[in-house]
């Protein structure tokens, strides 16, 4: 299958890569992790200027009504800069309402960037009807959520961040552009989604989408880096990436980079187009994109020597994000257990 975007996919692109580019500098981003982790004058920006915050969500529920695949082009851009933004939660969290059957003005807000969200997720919560107990560990940017799209297996409701009984608490986060929080729910009243089977596929799809297309554009970003300044640095009297075991180092990321690359657009477009494979897609997507996106961290900040050690350096920026992506929405070995089961059955 041959696999090239449209035009307007195309366009996307070049126009996210270049306001991200342009916008989400490091100086930005240091400065967000400084305070509550998040880039809000960028966000507002991505969320009116672009008019991409409703990008994969359906016409009629106020979106742009595009697709998977262009949500995945906007989180590679996002990821190519380690651009600090509610991202995840925000894509997880309108999902889920657009189409869970979902309050519609909070919707709107959401997409209109008046209100930011959090999605949160736990199998054993407590429900006793729409009434919540219980903790749920590592929600991303739920600190700074106005409101919360909380999941079981088989439920799911919208909590208000303001809800009687729930108690968010910031915890120290490795990863501080996409710092994350504890929710502990006693006697929280959520209002119920009337489509939750149909709210937590959406949500989970788009957020495997999202973690998968943000480590594509991230271990690019760290082969560009380090491509560039293997020309600059110069040892020896040449430059150091005209080193044979050094040029072996970047050909080896950017083998991984494509297989990643394919691996993202093949889930993105499976799903998009309802495809039987889009279940398995999404769950490789993940594990692959993660690994490589770790991987490349990893030989950006040896390749770039001592100064990719260093808090000045953004070689840190990328190699904390690539590990916490690693772990958010399932662990790699979580997914590959989930594609031997499609694969192989009860043998697996």
């Amino acid at each position: 299958m041959h696999f090239a975007f449209t035009d307007e996919q195309a366009m996307i692109a070049e126009t996210v890569r270049g306001f991200f580019a342009e916008h989400a500098t490091s100086a930005r981003t240091r400065k967000a992790m400084a305070g509550d982790g998040v880039d809000r004058a960028l966000w507002a920006s991505f969320c009116t200027e672009l008019g991409l915050s409703g990008v994969a969500i359906l016409e009629d529920a106020g979106g742009a009504g595009l697709g998977l695949v262009e949500l995945a082009i906007v989180a590679e851009a996002a990821g190519a800069q380690v651009a600090a933004l509610p991202l995840l939660g925000h894509v997880m969290a309108s999902q889920a309402l657009a189409v869970g059957g979902g309050d519609r003005q909070v919707l709107g807000e959401l997409i209109a960037g008046d209100t930011i969200a959090a999605y949160a997720h736990r199998a054993d919560l407590s429900a006793s009807g729409d009434t919540l107990n219980g903790t749920i560990e590592f929600v991303a940017h739920g600190g700074i959520a106005d409101c919360f799209v909380v999941t079981t297996n088989d439920a799911a409701w919208l909590v208000a961040a303001d809800a009687p009984g729930l108690t968010v608490t910031p915890l120290t986060t490795m990863d501080q552009t996409r710092p994350y929080a504890r929710l502990t729910l006693n006697g929280v009243a959520g209002e119920r989604l009337s489509d939750p089977a149909a709210a937590i596929s959406a949500a989970h799809n788009a957020g495997f989408v999202v973690l998968a297309a943000e480590a594509l554009g991230g271990a690019q970003a760290c082969l560009d880096r380090t491509v560039g300044y293997s020309l600059e640095r110069v040892q020896f009297g040449r430059p150091i990436g005209s080193f044979q075991a050094y040029k072996h180092r970047l050909a080896d990321m950017m083998v991984e980079i494509e297989q990643a690359r394919s691996a993202v657009y093949w889930a993105a477009c499976a799903i998009d187009e309802s495809s039987d494979e889009a279940a398995l897609a999404v769950h490789a997507a993940k594990s692959f994109a993660a690994d490589t996106f770790f991987r490349c961290a990893g030989d950006m900040i040896q390749l770039h020597g001592g100064i990719g050690f260093t808090w000045e350096h953004d070689a840190h920026l990328f190699f904390k994000r690539a590990r916490a992506i690693q772990t958010l929405l399932g662990e790699g070995a979580w997914h590959r257990e989930q594609i031997a089961a499609m694969v192989f059955g009860d043998a697996a």
